[in-house]
């Protein structure tokens, strides 16, 4: 297959997302990595190929993610990174040195897989158990590519959780582990103890194990399982922190102590507190990385690396006049974070929310998170199947924010409109329009207005 043959890589694309899709919903989850150890196996294991960073948390994974494969790129290494969910094309997940894998690849990645996965599910048919699912095939496929390529090392987020998310059968040299809060309650745990069991299964014997700033429940559980498996650990707030931030127009200016030094006044194009607490993070994994944390990366290395970070559906101005900023922020935590970051770096006059969230998520917790810094809300449905109803939520947001402030509108390109019309309503100017609750919804409306 060759770039000659457009019409036929099309063709088999579709075939082979039609394919991975068909598989059984990622957030179905089997606490248990037989199954894809089992495919790694008949593979040849894959996954051994290359050395890899593994990042989990409960928010802020994909944004450092991005932020360690740029330091890693700038370093002149060839760069693979698998993150989740996308927003737009399911290539995104996997992408080389920066961009979504091609379609010819992500075609033969499947391909690689495919005869291997009708074995293991022919066994998991005879013996009654659950089929891989789609994100099981997708780190499979990831794995695959990042061997062939080959690449120099891969950036790898976990789905879910950890200990039994499917890219847990690959070793990180350095484990990152960015905020844990609460989310997953059904899959995770219902306690922050619980969630950073599951978490902590990715630090592994004789890794670095880089945690950002973590609550005492949180930290007690990641140091205990660092000294039981001999992995060295960096703590945010110990070795490593911010020096120093403040606002900048188009993001922040930023300096940051790292394991092997400090790095000064480094200019971040990406809003929020939390972004600069992902920089500390993603920093010192990257000296952990190359050097075991002894010595000072190149700082204009990091200068121009820092200044060309992006990070698709976070904080991200989608349309001007009136400005419109999509965050996939689902969860309380996250909200929290998105909310200050929000009055931080823009000075609305009058801002109106459009949020959807998922059925499985705390949308009380979301809206009062969010209810300070807006002056109403449309609530709506995203795209996805495990959207909950409008009528329900907008239940849940006027306990939040009272009757007079909650509109409901059921499809989101109408809920979009009406929210620009309440922003606009006593003109124009210093008006704005945030879209959130879910990836989903930040998805939904970037492809709504356009952005690619």
């Amino acid at each position: 297959m060759t770039s000659e043959q457009p019409e036929v890589v099309s063709a088999r694309l579709a075939e082979v997302e039609h394919a991975v899709l068909a598989r059984t919903p990622e957030h179905h989850v089997d606490p248990s990595l037989d199954a894809i150890r089992a495919l790694m196996d008949l593979m040849g294991e894959p996954q051994r190929a290359f050395p890899v960073v593994h990042i989990t948390g409960t928010n802020g994974k994909t944004s450092t993610s991005r932020m360690i494969e740029r330091l890693l790129r700038e370093l002149g290494l060839r760069t693979g990174r698998f993150t989740s969910p996308h927003l737009t094309d399911i290539r995104e997940r996997i992408a080389f040195d920066g961009e979504p894998i091609s379609p010819e690849r992500f075609v033969a990645a499947w391909d690689d897989v495919a005869p291997y996965l009708e074995i293991i599910d022919a066994r998991a048919r005879e013996a009654g158990e659950p089929l891989i699912n789609y994100f099981q095939v997708l780190t499979a496929m990831a794995f695959s590519a990042f061997a062939d390529a080959p690449v120099d090392v891969a950036v790898v987020e976990v789905g879910l959780g950890g200990t039994w998310d499917s890219t847990n059968v690959a070793d990180g040299q350095v484990a990152v582990i960015t905020p844990i809060g609460i989310d997953h309650e059904r899959l995770l745990g219902s306690t922050v103890e619980q969630i950073a069991t599951e978490k902590a299964g990715i630090i592994k014997p004789g890794a670095v194990a880089v945690l950002g700033t973590q609550k005492r429940e949180a930290a007690e559980v990641l140091l205990h399982r660092a000294g039981e498996v001999g992995a060295d650990v960096v703590v945010e707030g110990q070795q490593i922190g911010l020096l120093s931030r403040e606002v900048a127009v188009g993001g922040q200016l930023v300096s940051v102590r790292g394991i092997g030094g400090d790095y000064e006044d480094l200019f971040l194009p990406l809003h929020g507190e939390h972004q600069a607490h992902n920089l500390v993070t993603a920093i010192a994994a990257v000296e952990a990385f190359v050097g075991g944390g002894t010595d000072r990366l190149d700082p204009e290395v990091v200068r121009v690396a820092v200044a060309d970070m992006t990070s698709p559906g976070r904080m991200e101005v989608v349309r001007r006049s009136p400005t419109v900023v999509v965050d996939a922020a689902h969860n309380p935590a996250g909200a929290q974070v998105l909310a200050a970051a929000v009055d931080e770096a823009f000075s609305f006059r009058r801002l109106v929310g459009v949020v959807a969230v998922l059925s499985d998520k705390d949308p009380e917790g979301i809206l009062a998170a969010l209810e300070p810094v807006l002056d109403e809300v449309v609530v709506t449905r995203t795209s996805s199947s495990r959207a909950m109803n409008p009528d329900d939520l907008g239940e849940v947001a006027v306990e939040v924010f009272g009757e007079d402030r909650v509109h409901v509108v059921g499809r989101l390109p109408d809920a979009l409109a009406r929210a620009v019309d309440l922003a606009e309503q006593d003109g124009d100017l210093g008006v704005g329009v945030l879209a959130t609750g879910s990836v989903t919804m930040a998805a939904d409306v970037r492809t709504l207005l356009g952005v690619r």
